[in-house]
């Protein structure tokens, strides 16, 4: 998402600043293109107040994507690290942006939908959905996601930034076809033949194409009037076995090999990954974006899917 952002961000002609550690983001710049497709790199460590912070004054926006992957087990020292990652280095943007004289207008927040319940009778929007940590028969690991999406969430709301307005994003899954996302990964499935229906296919997937995703941020940071959490997500998402019956059509693959829940749960294992991704009902629609006027590009994935395989073939 970060490499998304900045590289569109710059191609517009603004000032791009990517705050990093290790290095991450000198080696997505140069993945993203030539000299002109580079931004301007300050090294941070997410612990601490240094001077980075200088950074912030004078920003038009400050938008926090920081956080561990998700993409392991969840294991006592990575649950600890993914939990530890998105509320420390939070309270540290909140912390820079209250200290700032001349402070940033918006401050946008990753958050996740995976804050909302697993569920298939209804959508979840910001304003009747259900969050969830409450279902009775989800998996632990799956209620460990709520507790960390709900402790990211707290750590924005009790920063004090009373000149900049705040927003969180509830993003769905981002779909571009950039190498190693995970439109490429779901891709790469599917070219392989394993891009069937998993499980009993019914469970919800919400996603939402880049180029949509670029522009609601543009949009939300445009609107005075939206703050607080919002739905950044395409207005239909899918279950599961009509979401890739769609790709495998767009990919121009007719078969697909179907996995049962417990090959999913014993090929996550040996990859060193977990389910959730694949099982969890993601039935989340944008409701605060669509009542005050937001346009998709892409609002169905069929659409969505033929762009995708086609820039992939291009690249």
């Amino acid at each position: 998402m970060g490499t998304v952002l900045a590289r569109a961000f710059q191609r517009d002609g603004h000032d791009v600043v990517v705050l990093s550690r290790c290095g991450e983001a000198v080696r997505t710049a140069k993945s993203a293109g030539s000299a002109k497709s580079s931004w301007r790199v300050v090294p941070w460590d997410a612990q601490r107040i240094g001077s980075w912070t200088a950074e912030f004054e004078g920003a038009d926006v400050v938008v926090n994507l920081a956080g561990r992957s998700v993409n392991c087990r969840y294991n006592a020292r990575a649950r600890r690290e993914i939990m530890e990652s998105r509320v420390r280095s939070t309270r540290l943007v909140g912390e820079a942006i209250g200290a700032a004289r001349n402070p940033p207008r918006v401050w946008l927040q990753a958050s996740t939908a995976t804050i909302y319940a697993h569920r298939y009778d209804a959508p979840n929007d910001e304003g009747t959905g259900i969050i969830g940590g409450d279902e009775r028969d989800a998996p632990e690991t799956w209620k460990f996601s709520i507790e960390v999406a709900k402790a990211w969430e707290r750590a924005v709301d009790e920063s004090p930034t009373p000149a900049t307005r705040k927003v969180k994003l509830r993003s769905a899954m981002v779909m571009s076809p950039d190498k190693d996302g995970i439109f490429d990964t779901l891709l790469t499935l599917v070219r392989r033949g394993l891009g069937g229906t998993a499980a009993d296919g019914r469970q919800y997937i919400s996603w939402i194409h880049e180029t949509d995703f670029i522009r609601s941020l543009y949009w939300l940071i445009g609107r005075e009037d939206m703050d607080g959490a919002v739905n950044v997500a395409a207005p239909n998402p899918l279950p599961n076995k009509e979401f890739m019956r769609i790709l495998r059509n767009a990919a121009g693959v007719r078969i697909g090999l179907p996995a049962t829940r417990l090959m999913l749960e014993a090929g996550a294992f040996f990859m060193r990954s977990e389910t959730e991704l694949i099982l969890k009902s993601r039935r989340v629609v944008p409701g605060r974006m669509l009542e005050a006027g937001f346009d998709f590009v892409f609002p169905q994935w069929e659409q969505a899917a033929r762009d995708l395989c086609e820039r992939a073939r291009a690249s």
